[in-house]
């Protein structure tokens, strides 16, 4: 989800997501659209989608923000969650189910009409269906380099399904007929198969021709007609920084597992990876660097600890440009070479 806030003179775009469970309890996430975290929320497991966006709500009108454009993923998309969203004034960006079948999406993908090229693999067509209480706003997003790769790994499918076919059409009795279920109820290569009258199965040309139309496409949909179809495009498409978030929550951090039973200290648990995360981001953006690059070099600089007969010496390895280079762009100042020293009396 995206929470795009307009403060008058200044406009500043926010990312939410709520999908990450630890242990019994549900994370959510805000951060900017540059991928900083600004703030998080710790809810029991249990807690519906509707219910972290009415929580999320309410606690942002602290914020005092005048407007909000809630972006959010597939799974939202119903009638049920847009009226939520629309309450109180607000608007929403959803990602729409391209394969659903429903009508008012084979009407967009039917509407005739040229892309716009916005920016680099990123076409867009903006869809206006119904008049009235029923009209609704639609971006069909297209990405040609996406499209290739659909292509791409349909023909391996395709390939895949002869073959298989190949194979059960020399299979005889329950062995056979085990292995045309199978396929006819495989998630990918199911779809591009059809039954005969007579229970054998062929490959379905017209799915093919189907699924080719929506190669590299997918479909946005949006209640707020003051923002361009760009910028709905690429609101939507900055779900991106929300997800590398909490990959990196659950990677890099360690959010989970989570070993505790008490509810503050797994919120206390859950704010400390925030802060970390927000360290990450922020020695990212400084550095113009993935933070898995600036770890790898900072974790060359060693303290090293020496006796002789005289004493004890604390020493720092010798900084290595690539070392001094971050630290400078991070302004921090390079550690002293001699930490301490301890004489023997």
């Amino acid at each position: 989800m995206e929470l795009r806030v307009d403060t008058g003179k200044q406009f500043g775009t926010f990312f939410l997501e709520a999908n990450c469970t630890v242990a019994v309890e549900r994370i959510g996430l805000a951060v900017t659209k540059e991928g900083i975290p600004v703030k998080c929320w710790t809810m029991p497991g249990n807690t519906s989608d509707m219910k972290t966006v009415e929580k999320v709500k309410s606690d942002l009108l602290g914020w005092k923000r005048g407007r909000c454009v809630w972006v959010m993923d597939r799974g939202m998309s119903s009638e049920e969650n847009r009226l939520i969203l629309q309450k109180a004034g607000g608007h929403y960006i959803i990602g729409e189910k391209l394969r659903d079948n429903q009508e008012i999406h084979r009407e967009v993908l039917a509407k005739r009409g040229r892309f716009t090229s916005v920016r680099e693999n990123l076409e867009i067509k903006e869809v206006i269906i119904g008049d009235g209480e029923k009209r609704r706003r639609f971006i069909l997003v297209h990405n040609p380099d996406e499209a290739k790769k659909d292509q791409a790994t349909r023909e391996k499918t395709i390939k895949k399904i002869e073959e298989a076919l190949k194979s059960i059409k020399e299979q005889t009795g329950h062995g056979h007929t085990k292995n045309v279920c199978a396929l006819l109820s495989h998630r990918t290569m199911g779809r591009y198969l059809r039954q005969l009258k007579t229970g054998r199965i062929k490959i379905d040309k017209g799915k093919i021709r189907e699924e080719a139309h929506l190669d590299g496409k997918y479909i946005i949909s949006t209640s707020d007609d003051t923002l361009s179809p760009e910028d709905v495009a690429l609101g939507y498409k900055q779900l991106m920084e929300v997800e590398r978030a909490f990959r990196t929550l659950k990677t890099t951090l360690d959010l989970r597992p989570v070993y505790h039973r008490k509810d503050e200290r797994i919120e206390a648990h859950v704010f400390l990876c925030f802060l970390a995360l927000l360290l990450v981001r922020v020695a990212e953006r400084k550095t113009n660097m993935p933070w898995d690059h600036i770890k790898a070099q900072m974790e060359r600089l060693h303290l090293g600890e020496f006796f002789s007969k005289e004493g004890r010496v604390l020493q720092t390895t010798e900084p290595t440009p690539e070392q001094v280079n971050i630290l400078k762009l991070l302004k921090i100042s390079p550690p002293q070479r001699i930490r301490h020293i301890q004489v023997t009396p």
